[in-house]
């Protein structure tokens, strides 16, 4: 008998092994993609709630505004913003309210006059979500 004899069991609950710890890491690799949450569309009645009597445009180039552009990349991912607009023409306004709670941010499409509303709850420092509004600050469900 040779050493190799002795150890072959012991090589072969190794593969085994690594073989179901490569499925668990696939199994929780792909669990966590289908689990990864992507843009949320906001209904009207939550869209109009973080609108005020008072809201103020504020310039993009105010340094409190918030930071979009990586949710601008999940909108681009879920085909709800194209890339063909540059990012330097992407902005087109940004509107605030009068209790600087909120913070939306129009973004421009394809569409002449429809514009992607990004709302950002300023308190807590975190996206709520976006809605697509018409120039005359229609709400669509598309």
């Amino acid at each position: 008998m040779t050493i190799y004899d002795e150890l072959h069991p012991l090589h072969l609950s190794f593969f085994i092994l690594f073989g179901i710890t490569a499925l668990l890491c696939v199994l929780f690799v792909v669990l966590k993609m289908k689990s990864k949450k992507g843009p949320k569309q906001l209904e009207q009645e939550k869209h109009n709630a973080t609108m005020t009597s008072k809201m103020e445009e504020i310039k993009t180039t105010d340094s409190s505004v918030f930071n979009i552009w990586p949710y601008v990349s999940q909108l681009k991912s879920a085909k709800v913003l194209t890339n063909k607009i540059k990012e330097n023409e992407l902005v087109y306004k940004v509107y605030r309210d009068s209790n600087d709670d909120f913070e939306h941010i129009l973004l421009a499409t394809e569409r002449e006059n429809n514009f992607v509303s990004l709302i950002v709850n300023r308190n807590k420092k975190k996206m709520m979500g976006y809605s697509l509004v018409d120039s005359n600050g229609n709400y669509s469900l598309t």
